[in-house]
């Protein structure tokens, strides 16, 4: 029996957390290490320190069968994930907002949500007419995306469709569960742990935030 991966991270959500829910929806149980590494996340894995977020989630999505089934179906799920990211990092770093800048951040979030981001997906799964948006199975995409929505469901309601679905695949449907290795947003404890591990800078954030903005 293959040993449980390690994963190497603060007690909350950040970067790790697609790692978590790709884990998890390949029905993989997982064991908590520590923050002993300078460079995090970090997975134990297969006599492997993986580290950067991208290179794990990748080696996952592979090795569980959730990467597509050839090099098309691959670039499909690269785009439609590398095209969430921006969307996951201003949800990740809303909490960190200064007070007086986050009902204008979380407006803006909104915004781009519904207006740029999901429309995208809910017009590639209308017109192939799936459940899946790669190749009629689950995959890293589908997963990411439940994520994504699911962290913009905690900022504001019924955001998409797509949830209920996907949300009832076993394996997902268990990492829903209260007691699951999901963690719960940022509260005031976990934020501080943020800024003393990454040593967050308010002036870096809100040079950080500002770009973002301007971006979109």
């Amino acid at each position: 029996m293959a040993e449980k991966p390690k994963l190497h991270y603060f007690n909350g959500r950040g970067r790790m957390e697609s790692i978590r829910w790709l884990l998890a929806a390949a029905g993989v149980e997982v064991r908590r290490g520590t923050l002993l590494y300078e460079q995090v996340p970090m997975v134990e894995t297969d006599r492997m320190n993986l580290v950067e977020t991208r290179a794990i989630l990748r080696y996952i999505a592979a090795k569980y069968d959730l990467y597509g089934r050839n090099l098309k179906q691959q670039a499909w799920i690269d785009m439609y994930v590398e095209g969430l990211k921006d969307l996951s990092d201003m949800i990740m770093f809303f909490p960190l907002s200064l007070p007086e800048e986050k009902e204008m951040n979380l407006e803006h979030i909104l915004a781009r949500a519904t207006t740029r981001f999901f429309p995208v997906y809910e017009k590639a799964l209308r017109d192939h007419g799936q459940d899946f948006l790669v190749g009629n199975r689950l995959s890293w995409a589908d997963i990411q995306l439940l994520e994504v929505i699911l962290m913009a469901e905690e900022c504001k309601p019924s955001v998409l469709e797509f949830m209920a679905r996907i949300s009832h695949i076993p394996t997902i449907n268990k990492f829903l569960q209260l007691g699951s290795q999901r963690k719960p947003p940022l509260d005031e404890e976990s934020i501080e742990t943020v800024k003393n591990i990454f040593k967050f800078e308010r002036g870096m954030f809100l040079k950080n935030m500002s770009t973002i903005v301007a971006e979109y």
